[in-house]
């Protein structure tokens, strides 16, 4: 039973770290999942207590940080409410044409929502730029911090 419990914990950190990148997958919550499953498994023998709060302190800032940089993203260039929602469509739409939909979808979504706010084509451009690398800048931290959080747990679950 153990060994299906592991293949889940460790599913569950793969998929985890696609979700980094990917913007519907909830990927640190559902690595830290995978973790704690893991350390449950294991009886928590190898992961204690102190590793665990850790990494789930670094899960809360993870999740906080990446609405914070989305949205100052998008508040840098002045995006509208509209904007915002059709970043967050165009990501949805855009995992339907990975690979390359997933970078395309957010920024076309906040440009057309930008767009059905005013009429102006360079600030939806704008709009759309900014919010992209919103998410992308986002991407970025939340793929370090996987990093750190896989670098923890292995170091607490070896040593």
């Amino acid at each position: 039973m153990s060994l299906v419990l592991y293949t889940l914990a460790a599913l569950c950190m793969l998929v985890g770290l696609a979700g980094t990148v990917l913007p519907v997958i909830p990927g640190l919550p559902l690595m830290f999942a995978g973790m704690l499953l893991a350390a449950w498994t294991g009886g928590f023998a190898q992961v204690g207590l102190w590793p665990l709060s850790l990494l789930g302190l670094l899960t809360v800032f993870a999740v906080l940080m990446d609405f914070w940089v989305t949205a100052l993203g998008a508040q840098k260039v002045g995006a509208s409410k509209k904007a915002v929602m059709g970043a967050a469509l165009g990501a949805l739409a855009g995992l339907f044409f990975a690979p390359w939909g997933v970078f395309i979808g957010p920024f076309a979504g906040a440009a057309i929502g930008e767009l059905l706010h005013q009429d102006s084509l360079g600030q939806a451009a704008r709009v759309g730029f900014g919010t992209w690398m919103g998410l992308l800048f986002g991407a970025l931290l939340k793929l370090a911090l996987a990093c750190t959080m896989l670098a923890i747990f292995a170091l607490a679950w070896l040593f």
